[in-house]
């Protein structure tokens, strides 16, 4: 089977691998030190962070050497950034991608070299190693088909999208597609980058505040930081108690927002457990033991009605 990032297509499989992130696994006796290369997308935005600190603290667990670099969204940087760990001759890189197929030159490079490669949260077009992340699809199907039961199938949407090009952005992008083509009822008045940034996001909402005002009656924002931004825009407005905002990550000011009755929904994507399980395989790939090509953890919407806590 095709790795199902490559295709960019809807798959079934879901495959939770987080056991590696509750207990202490002992090396064998006599073993190297397990050296992992990680290039990360950009560590400003506080999932990647979550991530970061989850594969550190997997690292701690299984005593693992990590290498981290933050790529600051350039896939040109990422793959210079790769091309160092191959002249380091790390055992394993992880590369949490910034764009489908701009930084498949990354993992390419990898593989030519003979060093096993991961992708982490996000796809490339080249195949890797191994993937450990989530279905993006089913988290905007989960946000968007709260919108619209919320809206009874009725009314206007406008949607943020990510970072143009990245995997997250594409799949959640088709993800509400599908659901908004269920609902013949709604109508998608924009749809615009903010590059999943809270700063661009509420700039963004402040100008389709001033193009459609009272006909907004909700946004899908594809990160929570976008959402939030989204959010304060509209709250600054006085126009939140009109406008559903729904977002993606549960990031803790997402969740508290949520608990507060300010977001309407966000979807949990589990940083601690791709991060955690992307380091536990980069072992097992670098000990040569048997392990998953594919990790899917499964998403979960949350609300004020069903919560979840801050992590």
């Amino acid at each position: 089977m095709n790795h199902i990032a490559h295709k960019l297509i809807i798959g079934i499989l879901a495959v939770t691998a987080l056991g590696g992130c509750q207990r202490r696994e002992q090396a064998p006796a006599g073993a190297k030190q397990v050296v992992v290369g990680v290039s990360l997308l950009n560590l400003s935005s506080e999932f990647i962070v979550m991530l970061n600190e989850a594969m550190a603290a997997q690292a701690g667990e299984l005593g693992v050497r990590l290498i981290v670099n933050d790529a600051q969204r350039s896939a040109e940087r990422q793959i210079q950034q790769v091309e160092g760990f191959i002249a380091q001759r790390v055992d394993v890189i992880i590369l949490n991608p910034c764009e489908v197929d701009a930084s498949s030159p990354a993992v390419d490079k990898a593989l030519a070299a003979g060093i096993p490669i991961i992708n982490l949260n996000s796809a490339t077009r080249s195949v890797p190693t191994a993937f450990v992340g989530s279905h993006d699809e089913e988290s905007a199907r989960l946000a968007m088909e709260y919108l619209a039961t919320r809206m009874n199938g009725q009314g206007n949407v406008v949607m943020m999208q990510g970072f143009m090009g990245q995997a997250a952005q594409l799949q959640r992008d088709l993800g509400a597609r599908e659901v908004l083509a269920k609902y013949p009822g709604l109508k998608l008045l924009a749809c615009q980058t903010a590059e999943w940034d809270r700063a661009k996001a509420m700039s963004l909402m402040e100008n389709w505040i001033q193009a459609h005002g009272t006909k907004l009656n909700a946004v899908f924002a594809q990160n929570d930081e976008m959402g939030m931004g989204a959010l304060l825009a509209l709250e600054r407005a006085k126009l939140k108690d009109q406008v559903l905002v729904a977002s993606v990550d549960a990031i803790a000011d997402a969740v508290q927002a949520v608990q507060d009755g300010r977001l309407d929904a966000t979807v949990f994507q589990d940083a601690r457990g791709q991060g955690g399980t992307a380091v536990a395989l980069a072992v097992k790939i670098a000990r040569h033991e048997p392990y998953a090509k594919e990790t899917f953890i499964p998403f979960e919407l949350v609300t004020r009605e069903h919560p979840r806590k801050p992590r």
